[in-house]
C-alpha cells in the first residue's frame, strides 16, 4: 500500500523547475535540525515536544490512539515534520470517538508516509476540526487511506475551519476490495463558511467513493482577519479521480470532482481554479458527470472518459453562475454531454478552445473555436484505444490525427502550465485535445494508479 518508490529518490538532491509545493506549503526548504525517533508507545509524549525544524520519525507498527495536531505552529522553511518509516508501515487505526488525524489551530506542519485504516467506523481519516480557528500551511503527502466507506459522510481528508495554503499530494484513497470512502476529500463547509483557499492538490488517487472523489465548497467570504490571503489560485492537477463502483445513485449521486464559487463580491471574488492534467474515469451513478464547477474556472489538458454519462459542466450552483471559464486542450470521451457551460454571468468570457470531444452532444455554451468533435462511437477512429478496460485504454491520437491550424493562445497563456500537455510535454498548439503528439505515446500509461511524469525528481522528500 505505501508506495516506496519515492524513498529511492528521496535524497536525490536534484531540482525540478516547478516549485509550487514550496510556494503553497512553505515547507519543502525546511532544514531538519533534529530527528526524534518514536514508536507506538511513546509518540504522543514526544509529539508535544516538537518545534520548527524537528522531524518525528515514526517506527513501523500500529498506532491505535490517533494523531492530534493541536496548537502546532512553526514557520516558513522551518516546519514540523511527522514522517512514517523508510521500511514497513506506520498504521494509524480509527476509533469511534475521534477523527484519526485531528488538526486544530496549527500551521507549517508536514505529515507524510503513513497508513490510516478507518475500520469502517463513522469518522474521518484527517480533519481540520470545525471547532478550530484555523489550519494553514499544512502538507499531507504519501498517505494511504482505506476503509472509510461506512457512510457517504465519512471522509478521507476534510477541512471544517478556515484553511489556506494546503498541499495535498501523492495520497491514495482507495481499496482493493472496492470499499474506499464515503467522500474522498471535502474542503470547506456546506453553508459556504470556513473557506478553503489558495492550495495545491496534486498526484492523488481517489477511487470508488460513494459520493465525491473531491469537493471544494462554495465560499461566502474570506477570513483575511485570520491571515488568509486576499487573493489566490487553487491548483488541482495530475490527479486520478474514478467512480467505477460504489457510487450513490438518485438524489445522493455526486460528480467525481466539484468546485464551488469563490466569494461573489469583494475580497477573494477574483480567485481562480486551475484544473489540469487530471484523469477522470467513469461515474457509475449515471445521473452525474465527471466534473462540475461554478465561478472562475480554467479546465485544461485533462483526460475524461465516462461511458455512463456526462463529462464536465460549469453551471449555476449555490447562488452563482459561470464567471470566467476556459475549457482548452481537453480530450473527452463520454456517452453524455462532453463539455457544457450554462447560466453564464454577463461581463465574463466563457471560452471553449482546442478540445477533442467524442460525445453524442460534444459542446454546449461558451465561445467555441478550433475544437474537434465527433460521436462517442467514432473515438476509435482518432484515438489509439478508447476502450473501457484499464490498463489498456489509450487516448493518445492515432498518427497524424487531431491536428489543425495553430491556435491563438492569447486567451489562455496566463494559466499555470498552460503550455504543457497531459504528459508534461511542451504543447504544439496545432493539436486538439490533451496530448501534443500522435502515434506512439511515450508518457504515462492510463491506469487507476498515482500518475507519474518522467521529469519528477525529489529533494528533501519533496518535488520541487
Amino acid at each position: 500500500m505505501i508506495k516506496y518508490l519515492w524513498l529511492l529518490l528521496l535524497y536525490a538532491n536534484f531540482s525540478y523547475a516547478d516549485n509550487l509545493v514550496e510556494l503553497y506549503g512553505g515547507c519543502s526548504n525546511t532544514v531538519v535540525t533534529q530527528v526524534i525517533n518514536a514508536n507506538p508507545t511513546n509518540y504522543l509524549t514526544l509529539l508535544n515536544t516538537l518545534q520548527g525544524g524537528d522531524k518525528l520519525k515514526l517506527s513501523a507498527g500500529v498506532y491505535p490512539v490517533g494523531l492530534p495536531i493541536h496548537n502546532f505552529n512553526a514557520s516558513q522553511h522551518n516546519c514540523i515534520i511527522i514522517e512514517g518509516p523508510d521500511v514497513g508501515i506506520a498504521e494509524f487505526t480509527a476509533r469511534s470517538c475521534c477523527n484519526t488525524v485531528s488538526i486544530k489551530d496549527s500551521s507549517y506542519v508536514v505529515i507524510r508516509n503513513i497508513l490510516i485504516n478507518g475500520n469502517e467506523l463513522f469518522v474521518d481519516a484527517i480533519k481540520a476540526e470545525g471547532n478550530a480557528t484555523y489550519a494553514h500551511h499544512i502538507t499531507l503527502e504519501y498517505i494511504d487511506i482505506i476503509n472509510h466507506g461506512v457512510n457517504q459522510q465519512a471522509v478521507g481528508i476534510s477541512t471544517k475551519c478556515p484553511a489556506w495554503n494546503w498541499v495535498v499530494r501523492h495520497n491514495t484513497i482507495t481499496d482493493s476490495d472496492g470499499t474506499s470512502a464515503g467522500t474522498g476529500m471535502y474542503f470547506g463547509n456546506s453553508d459556504g463558511e470556513k473557506a478553503f483557499v489558495n492550495s495545491l492538490v496534486e498526484y492523488n488517487l481517489v477511487t470508488n467513493t460513494t459520493g465525491y472523489n473531491m469537493q471544494i465548497k462554495h465560499q461566502n467570504s474570506r477570513q483575511t482577519n485570520l491571515g488568509a490571503p486576499a487573493n489566490g489560485t487553487t491548483v488541482i492537477r495530475h490527479n486520478v479521480f474514478s467512480k467505477v463502483q460504489n457510487s450513490s445513485t438518485g438524489g445522493a449521486a455526486r460528480p467525481n470532482l466539484l468546485v464551488g464559487h469563490y466569494p461573489i463580491n469583494g475580497v477573494g471574488s477574483n480567485d481562480e481554479y486551475h484544473i489540469y492534467g487530471n484523469f477522470f474515469y467513469q461515474n457509475s451513478s449515471v445521473s452525474e458527470g465527471l466534473f462540475q464547477g461554478t465561478g472562475n474556472i480554467s479546465f485544461y489538458n485533462n483526460l475524461l472518459y465516462n461511458n455512463y454519462g456526462a463529462g464536465a459542466y460549469v453551471q449555476a450552483h449555490n447562488g452563482s453562475g459561470a464567471r470566467s471559464v476556459r475549457y482548452f486542450h481537453n480530450t473527452v470521451v463520454t456517452n453524455g454531454t462532453g463539455l457544457r457551460i450554462s447560466n453564464p454571468l454577463s461581463g465574463f468570457q466563457q471560452i471553449t478552445l482546442a478540445n477533442a470531444v467524442f460525445s453524442p452532444n460534444p459542446l454546449v455554451g461558451g465561445t467555441q473555436s478550433d475544437n474537434f468533435v465527433d460521436s462517442f462511437a467514432n473515438g476509435s477512429i482518432y484515438l489509439t484505444n478508447p476502450v473501457v478496460t484499464l490498463p489498456g485504454m489509450n487516448l493518445y491520437p492515432v498518427q497524424n490525427q487531431l491536428t489543425g491550424s495553430v491556435i491563438d493562445v492569447s486567451t489562455i497563456n496566463s494559466y499555470t502550465d498552460w503550455n504543457k500537455d497531459f504528459n508534461g510535454d511542451v504543447f504544439d498548439n496545432s493539436y486538439r485535445g490533451a496530448y501534443s503528439g500522435s502515434g506512439n505515446n511515450t508518457g504515462w500509461v492510463l491506469n487507476l494508479a498515482i500518475k507519474s511524469l518522467a521529469e519528477i525528481i525529489f529533494t528533501n522528500g519533496f518535488e520541487l
